[in-house]
């Protein structure tokens, strides 16, 4: 499986930019998918993920501002994010925890390349 993620950039406080991830291989089920991030001296945080038979979640620092959508099968998923602020400014990076259609149907994580944003104050 691979993810490939586009979009980020530079934007000045208070503009939007929006993410997008796509899931590519065979034979397999996403049971979640969303973005992570990773700023400057900071360790990777959680932005919003989309799970199969649990509530989106979202950071506190995001919520009202980002938002997560995905297609049905969560093959893709996008991020819009709007009134941006100097602190989200980090590497962003999708993430899917995918289940095998074939045996072993063993789990895994999978993570896309980051992509930078960053927003200027």
């Amino acid at each position: 499986v691979q993810l490939q993620a586009s979009g980020g950039g530079l934007v000045q406080a208070g503009g939007s930019l929006r993410l997008s991830c796509a899931a590519s291989g065979s034979a397999f089920t996403v049971n979640s998918i969303g973005w992570y991030r990773q700023a400057p001296g900071k360790q990777r945080e959680v932005v919003a993920i989309i799970y199969t038979g649990r509530p989106t979640i979202y950071a506190e620092s995001v919520k009202g501002r980002f938002t997560i959508s995905g297609d049905n099968a969560k093959t893709t998923v996008s991020l819009q994010m709007n009134n941006l602020k100097p602190e989200d400014t980090a590497v962003y990076y999708c993430n899917a925890f995918v289940i095998p259609s074939t045996e072993p149907a063993i789990p895994k994580w999978y993570w896309g390349q980051g992509t930078q944003v960053t927003v200027s104050s």
